[in-house]
């Protein structure tokens, strides 16, 4: 179950970067930050990282450069914490 839920929000995170990139390019109304940040937050990360990359977007914000890899490295930590302390 935990491996479909990080499945289907790492899908939606992708879709949600590169949606924003396509608003972007055609002048449309744009996902808020905060919302790819929250997505990310909710186990997220990868398709966020993905999506910046393939996408090549947010690629200039060190808020989304070093945020969401730090986001990934807290979720990381917590899951070994997790694991090896229970």
């Amino acid at each position: 179950m935990l491996t479909t839920y990080l499945l289907v929000i790492n899908l939606i995170s992708f879709g949600l970067f590169g949606l924003d990139k396509y608003r972007a390019r055609h002048r449309l109304f744009r996902i808020p930050e905060r919302t790819l940040f929250i997505i990310a937050l909710a186990g997220g990360t990868i398709g966020a990282l993905a999506g910046i990359y393939l996408f090549r977007h947010k690629t200039k914000h060190l808020a989304f450069t070093i945020g969401i890899p730090s986001i990934m490295l807290l979720q990381i930590l917590l899951v070994l914490y997790f694991y090896l302390c229970h």
